[in-house]
């Protein structure tokens, strides 16, 4: 996708011919017996074949897999490839549980060691987050977690050092999605040497809103919300160590929106963390995010709507929020929290991180200055195209957004006005 190509929200389900004469091809063969089967028996029992490896870990709760798929099989209405794409993804998944187990089992120093302090970027989906994240991650003290380690946590055949077979892997998946949907990266790349969201290490324990993002699974997703979130989080902390024992740092910056709903687990299951929590308006922030689950939704379906997405999205990003404004209330190191406003990230990145390297009293040099502003070159605004946004296009109101948001609008201003 070419710089200054306007990608518009309302085109959200706009997929290319060849993608849409497969799917129909496929469908038409499903009374022959081709349509994909998703089932965690088969999910297990095939990625224990092609791992040679048996052990998922005393620690692997199977009902969160279960629930996922029958959400999948009886609610997400996904077209061929869809279901294809989904197998594969959720089978890898268990992949990288096994491999991991057994990297843990033939090299105990890895969980013997002391995960590094945690600079963890939440606030709401387009309010800098990815942004912020490559800034810092252009620091060499900076551990981020790459896409293709994110995919792969583990090793594949040993390639522990060099992570090659891993990298091949990421560099497929990212060419396949420039394939299936070009116009995508302009909303939110997905480059498979550049940083990732540390939520792709929460899938492998099928508790994380990954899947709703990506599908309609409501039966899964007000499951989740009423589900225990720690273990996701202890086992993240397994992850993340093995990750730093594969390329040592000093100290790791992870994000993902996601961790908003989950700020007291993070708190209990990872070591030192400072929150920085980014903030825009979420008249502009919330509306491009819909624009991106919607575009997303239409790579595995095509019975998405603006409306079904909103629907769910809206009241989902309203509860996240309230629960993340209630919990920093109730604990007593306000001093964790850093809040950094998208306008000034966008105005002046330089004078933003020079408050977080203060806030997490790490040395702010003049060597680090000139490798964050080479970063900032590499990923100008627009770099994959424009995103195009509005509320009419969504088929959404001010209202619905106010009605959710509320608290969280004036908990924003009083952020906003302590800077002022």
């Amino acid at each position: 996708m070419k710089s200054g190509t306007e990608i518009h929200a309302k085109d959200f389900d706009k997929r290319p011919a060849w993608f849409n004469g497969i799917n129909r091809l496929w469908h038409i063969t499903y009374p022959a017996g081709t349509e994909i089967r998703i089932d965690a028996d088969t999910l297990i029992g095939s990625a224990r074949k092609q791992t040679k490896l048996h052990d998922l870990g005393s620690d692997f709760w199977e009902e969160p897999l279960v629930r996922l798929i029958k959400s999948i099989n009886t609610e997400a209405q996904l077209h061929p490839i869809g279901r294809f794409i989904t197998k594969k993804r959720l089978e890898n998944l268990l992949c990288v549980r096994l491999r991991a187990e057994d990297y843990f089992k033939k090299n105990p120093e890895i969980l013997e060691q002391e995960l590094y302090p945690v600079t963890m970027i939440v606030g709401l989906q387009r309010t800098g987050t990815t942004k912020l994240q490559r800034l810092l991650a252009a620091d060499p003290d900076y551990r981020a977690l790459l896409s293709w380690e994110a995919l792969n946590p583990a090793p594949i055949n040993g390639d522990k050092r060099s992570g090659n077979n891993r990298i091949k892997f990421a560099r497929m998946s990212e060419n396949a999605l420039k394939y299936m949907s070009p116009r995508f990266f302009a909303i939110h790349p997905v480059e498979h040497l550049a940083p990732e969201e540390d939520i792709l290490l929460l899938d492998t324990t099928f508790l994380s809103t990954t899947a709703e993002a990506t599908m309609h699974v409501p039966s899964y997703s007000d499951w989740l919300e009423k589900t225990d979130q720690h273990q996701a989080y202890a086992y993240s902390r397994k992850l993340l160590k093995l990750l730093q024992w594969q390329r040592p740092a000093k100290r790791w910056v992870l994000k993902s929106p996601h961790h908003l709903e989950f700020i007291r687990e993070i708190k209990d299951e990872l070591s030192e963390t400072t929150f920085i929590w980014t903030h825009r308006d979420v008249h502009e922030c919330i509306p491009s995010f819909l624009s991106m689950v919607a575009s997303a939704r239409a790579m595995f379906s095509d019975h998405v709507t603006l409306k079904s997405v909103s629907d769910h999205w809206i009241r989902k990003i309203g509860f996240m929020l309230d629960k993340a404004i209630e919990v920093r209330k109730q604990l007593t190191h306000e001093q964790d929290f850093l809040d950094i406003h998208f306008k000034d990230l966008i105005s002046s990145s330089e004078n933003e991180l020079e408050r977080i390297y203060t806030k997490t009293q790490v040395e702010f040099n003049d060597q680090k200055k000139a490798l964050l502003d080479a970063n900032e070159k590499l990923n100008p605004p627009g770099k994959y195209g424009k995103h195009i946004y509005s509320h009419e296009e969504l088929e959404i109101s001010h209202q619905s957004i106010n009605s959710v948001t509320k608290n969280y609008q004036a908990f924003y201003e009083n952020q906003k006005n302590g800077r002022e």
